[in-house]
């Protein structure tokens, strides 16, 4: 069979350890690390003093990338590829033997490549993503205050669109922080806009019945609310 790279390293990578076979010709060295920088930037500079062509391993779960991130650095060449292509003979499956296994298909040109975006784009996939995230978050967080303030039959969304907005939050304050219904002209002072046609439907909203504790509860709600927010 056709040698493709005549230096090159399977690697087994797991949450707490590393298992990397590097074959140089017919010989092969065996290496078990650990997965901190120091233990990465070690196992790589065995890999360069060996003047290694190309690295392979699976793309199991997140372990991969730290591995990636310090090896594209510092100028190894990163094949990552899909378990089901690499997959190892079935009842011969050890931390070693996959190494091996894989190693042995790259030195012959038998592992395709996954597709790994540049840094710049993996770095905004990772901020799209957690944005995507939050925005999900926040979502069901509104979703509980509408739910909370329903249970206490605070019927705010009844007569405001935005639970969230600038009006139905200044009435929201204003009952959380006191046990007095809120009167006509104390609402009249808290909306804007079209609301203050609604006074009166909107007086009538907020008088619900919430108990201390689960005012505390719809605080902590709207808290997270404006942390994600800001």
């Amino acid at each position: 069979m056709e040698v493709m790279y005549d230096r090159c390293c399977g690697i087994d990578a797991h949450k707490k350890f590393i298992v990397a076979c590097f074959k140089c010709g017919k010989e092969q060295e065996i290496r078990k690390t650990g997965t901190t920088s120091d233990e990465i930037r070690e196992l790589s500079k065995w890999l360069l003093d060996g003047k290694c062509q190309m690295i392979a391993m699976e793309s199991t779960g997140s372990y991969w990338k730290p591995l990636y991130n310090i090896f594209e650095i510092l100028g190894l060449d990163v094949i990552v590829a899909n378990a089901r292509d690499i997959k190892n003979v079935p009842g011969r499956k050890t931390d070693v033997g996959d190494a091996e296994w894989i190693a042995d298909l790259l030195k012959h040109g038998l592992i395709r490549a996954s597709y790994i975006p540049s840094r710049e784009q993996r770095e905004l996939r990772e901020m799209s993503r957690y944005r995507q995230s939050l925005i999900g978050e926040r979502s069901r967080e509104l979703n509980r205050l509408q739910k909370m303030l329903e249970g206490g039959n605070v019927k705010l969304t009844s007569v405001v669109s935005d639970v969230n907005g600038r009006s139905a939050r200044n009435l929201l304050k204003a009952m959380l922080e006191k046990d007095d219904p809120l009167t006509e002209a104390r609402v009249s002072q808290l909306v804007h806009g079209k609301l203050q046609s609604k006074v009166d439907a909107i007086v009538k909203a907020m008088n619900g019945f919430l108990t201390p504790m689960e005012k505390a509860l719809i605080r902590k709600v709207v808290d997270h609310i404006d942390d994600m927010t800001t």
